[in-house]
């Protein structure tokens, strides 16, 4: 899973035009959330879970699941 954090989305405008902020329904529902400067690559990996935090992260997350097939 990937999404925009809430900064990112009103850097965009977009605050009021998607339906829900991914980020504040991770943290509604109980998720553990985590999250680098806006803009920057940020992944994260739990056992088969791997997470990156908008589309400037999708190499690094590319490379974590490469690995994780390689296991």
């Amino acid at each position: 899973m990937t999404g925009f954090t809430n900064t990112e989305e009103e850097a965009v405008g977009l605050t009021s035009v998607v339906p829900f902020l991914v980020e504040d329904e991770l943290i509604a529902k109980g998720g553990l959330y985590s999250k680098a400067a806006d803009w920057s690559s940020y992944v994260v990996t739990d056992g088969l879970l791997i997470t990156g935090q908008n589309p400037g992260s999708s190499e690094a997350t590319a490379e974590q699941l490469i690995k994780a097939l390689i296991k």
